[in-house]
């Protein structure tokens, strides 16, 4: 089990650089350091202090998470109309932690009052569920837009990279609910990991109906700097014979079948600044 620890933040809005600046957002929201879905790929742990990381995170990373209890209350001293707001690059805003200590209703609380103009949840968590009145009522003020992590479309491996993480089946059918409630939900088929990628993207499309966003796992070959995919998801891949899933050229193979899968049902499917920057754009 985890264990989860409070600190009172200096600031909850941080100006983006990188990738991020480059899909067109303006501003990260990361409510908590440390995240306890502890997917074994997850690049935030090469990012070290550049991440806003201390040593013990990095070294133990998803087995605790220290919230930023006072986030809610900093929103209240700032303005947000115009900001892009990712939430969130460093943490996922409805890891396991959330369900016992919740600090999203509020911080959604404060941003209806004072929203920004377009907020972009990152989550893998089926927990955003629990505060989907909320959602919908920042999405009446503000162009709001959820970014949904499917990784595969096989359960053995969910549970080999991502063994904390919801199944498969149980985050489509949250990409269902979200649909349905009239939300604007993608499917994000980031980091790729082995799966059928013609399956993968028929199983996203028909949860979604949207355009796909996607990334292959982050390598040094691809992305000479910054954060990249953690030794323990290459571990993985040798003991199972996936190391394929980590080269360039079955990458852009893999980016290729999807393309033609999207395309065929007269969709998109865009990876990297250009894929992320359809959660960014303004109405």
């Amino acid at each position: 089990m985890w264990t989860v620890r409070e600190t009172t933040a200096k600031s909850i809005l941080t100006p983006v650089t990188g990738f991020l600046k480059e899909a067109g957002f303006t501003h990260s929201l990361t409510p908590a350091r440390n995240c306890t879905y502890g997917c074994l790929y997850c690049y935030v742990p090469t990012m070290r202090l550049f991440g806003g990381l201390q040593r013990e995170d990095w070294t133990h990373w998803g087995q605790f998470t220290t919230l930023k209890t006072n986030a809610a209350e900093l929103l209240t001293r700032s303005r947000h109309a115009g900001q892009v707001i990712y939430c969130s690059p460093l943490v996922d805003p409805y890891q396991p932690t959330e369900r016992e200590r919740p600090l999203m209703p509020d911080i959604l609380q404060e941003l209806i009052r004072r929203p920004p103009a377009v907020f972009v949840f990152q989550t893998r968590g089926p927990l955003i569920l629990r505060d989907i009145d909320l959602v919908r009522e920042l999405a009446q003020a503000s162009t709001v837009r959820i970014s949904f992590s499917i990784t595969t479309d096989r359960d053995d491996v969910r549970r080999r990279y991502e063994p904390h993480c919801e199944s498969n089946q149980v985050r489509l059918r949250a990409i269902r609910q979200l649909r349905d409630a009239g939300l604007e939900v993608y499917a994000t088929l980031a980091p790729l990991l082995p799966c059928n990628p013609e399956a993968l993207a028929q199983l996203a499309i028909e949860a979604s109906g949207r355009d796909l966003i996607g990334d292959p796992l982050h390598i040094r070959p691809t992305k000479a700097h910054g954060a990249t995919t953690r030794e323990t998801a290459f571990e993985v891949a040798r003991r199972y014979g996936e190391e394929k899933w980590l080269e360039p050229q079955f990458q852009i193979e893999i980016v290729e079948s999807i393309t033609r899968r999207a395309k065929a049902a007269g969709l998109d499917f865009s990876v990297g600044p250009a894929g992320f920057g359809r959660l960014a754009r303004l109405r």
